[in-house]
């Protein structure tokens, strides 16, 4: 077995060969060090075995590792995350929720302070570990460590990358504004970059989703780097995935051109069971199902209209519903197969609205807009971060690769069949 030298003792060994060591950063190299002992311990105890070591008890493999800066009070230290073959791995210690915790502490503190909470609300301060209150000045205090990292989220510049597929999505939460309690509109971005990789966009709230809402919502991810498609250079945002809010497509052809917009296909199986009833719904929506189980662009739009004329008869108003929404419905046909489960629906983005959900509904309601942000904002950093450091791409690189053959091909040249190689250079 291979003799695996901790952190700590090669610091130690450090300190004893370089005087002047001692008197610079020691403490803050301390920390590091055995920070990073137990990181490499507790990623020792999950796989089983520790570095070059061989055990029955192994269950994977290190794969590398990934770096992380942590802020502490004796200055930031430079970690590092072992990666596994099989799985992933976040040391405890580093509490990937810490931040949304504290930022959800704070929300309930600041609706107790101000005088509108519930008996809920005293019972959840208290299970917190505060039966006498907890002061102004203390809140204060929480709240702008919080706003300060979500404020340097939220205003990130986006040109690091582009990003050819972007989700947009709203929801409605109660809000204390001017002593009064109002349903606002939440609205989030998140995208996947040129990488394959996830990210939050951002995220914003107004009063409704008017057309000038998410204008100027869409007009700030423009600010911030955002790159839009082009004919000189396709690399920008390919498809916008929504649902049909009237306001949203608006701004989406005003803000974003060069980007088709892939109408939900959940939502509009809902639109059809509104229109006809959900006893009725299941056939007809069963039927319109099998325009996303075709494999080419041309199989999909070949049964999109076998599907219209199938229903003309029986009906007519699903059928006159497909035939102005085909451009909408099947704009994900012209992207990589490999794409399209992800890209036509917004079913991607509802994990992160059930864990925004699942945080708000704890609040009820939010004791100003600002709080909103608050919360919210640091639950989106959490994802962001987890999306960031997971193993997998959610795209491949492979059909990345394919994405931008089928951007850059002329147009009408765009359809991939199954099997089909293509010979293109990283």
């Amino acid at each position: 077995m291979t003799h695996h030298q901790s952190a700590l003792t090669t610091l130690i060994s450090e300190v004893l060969t370089d005087p002047d060591l001692a008197h610079n950063d020691v403490f803050r190299r301390l920390l590091q060090a055995g920070l990073q002992d137990l990181i490499d311990a507790e990623a020792t105890v999950k796989i089983g075995a520790g570095p070059h070591e061989r055990t029955p008890d192994r269950v994977t493999h290190r794969n590398g590792t990934r770096p992380k800066t942590l802020a502490t009070p004796a200055g930031e230290v430079d970690l590092q995350i072992p990666k596994l073959r099989q799985g992933s791995f976040f040391p405890a210690l580093l509490s990937p929720r810490r931040r949304v915790d504290k930022a959800l502490y704070a929300v309930i503190c600041q609706a107790w302070i101000d005088g509108v909470s519930t008996r809920k609300v005293d019972h959840l301060i208290k299970a917190l570990g505060n039966d006498t209150g907890i002061s102004k000045s203390t809140v204060s205090r929480i709240c702008a460590d919080i706003d300060e990292g979500v404020s340097q989220f939220l205003g990130r510049p986006l040109d690091h990358t582009w990003f050819p597929y972007l989700f947009l999505d709203a929801t409605y939460l109660d809000v204390r504004v001017r002593n009064r309690v109002v349903s606002q509109a939440l609205v989030v971005a998140t995208g996947v970059s040129g990488e394959g990789k996830r990210e939050i966009l951002g995220m914003a709230l107004g009063d409704s989703e008017t057309t000038d809402f998410w204008t100027e919502f869409l007009r700030s991810l423009r600010e911030r780097g955002l790159k839009v498609a082009t004919s000189a250079d396709p690399l920008g945002v390919a498809v916008v995935t929504s649902d049909a809010h009237a306001g949203l497509k608006a701004a989406v052809k005003a803000i974003l051109p060069g980007a088709a917009w892939q109408r939900c296909r959940v939502h509009f199986a809902r639109n059809i069971t509104q229109r006809v009833g959900s006893a009725r719904s299941k056939p007809v929506n069963a039927l319109v199902s099998t325009i996303f189980a075709q494999t080419t662009a041309q199989a999909v739009r070949a049964q999109y209209r076998t599907v219209i004329d199938g229903l003309s008869g029986s009906f007519p108003e699903v059928a006159a519903m497909l035939e102005q929404a085909e451009a909408e419905l099947t704009a994900f046909a012209d992207m990589p197969q490999e794409h399209w489960k992800k890209i036509w629906s917004n079913n991607p983005i509802e994990r992160l609205n059930r864990e925004i959900k699942r945080r708000v509904d704890v609040v009820q309601i939010f004791p100003d807009p600002a709080s909103v942000t608050r919360l919210v904002g640091a639950v989106l950093q959490e994802q962001h971060e987890e999306w960031l450091y997971a193993e997998r791409r959610y795209f491949s690189e492979v059909s990345m690769r394919k994405l931008i053959h089928t951007l850059n091909a002329p147009t009408g040249q765009t359809d991939h069949h199954p099997g089909q190689e293509l010979f293109l250079t990283a």
